[in-house]
């Protein structure tokens, strides 16, 4: 059976999402489509609006084959670490190919690009640090040491574009693993991935949503831009929970954290450097609000979605000594959820596959699972009981989803 790779979030799975799925299985060919997912906390350091399991369930009734979670330690952190563990992923299942997003549609200038810069690392490198000096961003660093650097190249990719930057980190890390992995792109269009508002009829970005749920929980107001099916899992996480998830949630009791937490303390969490704790620990004391707290933390250096990562490990008490370690490789397969005919590749592959698939917390070492176990507990936290302890116990109880199966 020929097999297909997404990476993605789903948060929520919306039209532009299902246009990709059904070019991705068209471009490719391929009987199985296969989706590594992040679980409850988002590669911008966010909550995710509904639980990993309720995204899984998105995923699969509107067509996805095999959904497996990203873990923690590669889910909420920067491109390169966050396109690694899913490649590897992908890799580890024995993904023929993946396709991916792009702003640009073409893989071409993806692959000169990483041929030019590979040719040039030194000198990329050193563009890089020079920049950093100067008191930018990294992902702005990595911007300009590339405006620098690419008078010499032809036909390269744009990377001051969000989904072309991911996608030329897929095909990186698939380089760098030796991986034989097929590449293929589909263009975005119609919504930016940072678009704050709806400008299309049918298609709207996934931020231009989450924002207007934000402003008006009514789901009938994103109708025109999701699925069916997504608006039923919406409307059935909201009746059972009682709410989507958001930073403001979560807000009292990250700024309990900080304001209790001494600045050592805070300096071992991962990717917080020196100086950083002080500022987070004076903002906290006046703040009314995640919101007018990250505005008064946000610097040149240090950009919004950077801090929001630091403020989910805070929130999760992710140490650099744990956190290190386990972002090195993916360890395990968890498996979320699957179709019949997902169910029929994992049986004819499944020995054949490079990690152990997961489908039971019982049936892997306890050192596995410490962040996203962790992690679920944190975002359950903001439901009254007896809602907390009941999604908190999908993260033991739930096996994983096959279409047609309840809740």
């Amino acid at each position: 059976m020929k097999s297909v790779g997404i990476i993605a979030e789903y948060n929520p799975f919306h039209n532009g999402h299902l246009y990709h799925l059904q070019k991705t299985k068209e471009v490719s060919a391929a009987d199985v489509a296969i989706c590594v997912m992040s679980g409850n906390f988002l590669q911008r350091g966010e909550p995710a609006l509904v639980s990993k399991w309720y995204r899984t369930r998105m995923a699969l009734e509107a067509g996805l084959d095999i959904v497996v979670e990203l873990p923690y330690a590669f889910a909420v952190q920067k491109a390169e670490i966050f396109a690694y563990g899913a490649v590897y992923l992908l890799n580890a299942l024995k993904c023929d190919s993946i396709c991916f997003g792009s702003e640009s549609g073409e893989v071409k200038p993806f692959l000169n690009t990483l041929e030019y810069l590979n040719k040039h690392s030194d000198t990329y490198d050193h563009y890089i640090k020079a920049y950093i000096k100067q008191g930018v961003s990294y992902p702005r660093a990595l911007a300009q040491a590339y405006s620098s650097l690419k008078d010499g190249l032809r036909d390269g990719v744009d990377l001051s574009k969000p989904n072309n930057i991911l996608g030329y980190q897929y095909i990186r890390a698939a380089h760098e693993m030796n991986s034989k992995i097929h590449f293929f792109t589909v263009k975005r269009s119609k919504a930016g991935h940072h678009d704050q508002t709806f400008h299309h009829e049918k298609i709207a970005s996934a931020t231009s949503i989450r924002k207007s749920l934000s402003e008006n929980p009514d789901l009938d107001q994103i109708r025109p831009y999701v699925p069916e099916s997504t608006l039923s899992v919406l409307a059935s996480y909201v009746q059972k929970y009682k709410k989507l998830h958001g930073w403001e949630d979560y807000w009292p009791f990250f700024q309990y954290r900080l304001l209790t937490m001494s600045e050592d303390e805070l300096q071992e969490i991962y990717d917080a450097e020196e100086g950083l704790p002080y500022r987070l620990k004076k903002a906290a004391k006046s703040a009314k609000s995640f919101h007018s707290f990250m505005q008064s933390v946000k610097t040149k250096r240090y950009t919004w979605t950077r801090l929001q990562r630091i403020c989910v490990h805070i929130l999760t008490n992710t140490p650099k000594s744990v956190m290190v370690p386990a972002a090195e490789k993916p360890q395990y397969i968890r498996l979320l959820g699957m179709s019949r005919t997902g169910r029929d590749y994992l049986n004819k592959r499944k020995k054949e596959l490079e990690l152990p698939l997961i489908s039971t917390v019982s049936s892997c070492p306890e050192d596995w699972l410490v962040l996203d176990r962790k992690s679920s507990q944190v975002y359950a936290h903001v439901l009254p009981e007896p809602e907390k302890s009941s999604l908190f116990s999908l993260e033991f109880a739930q096996p994983p989803i096959m279409i047609g199966t309840r809740y």
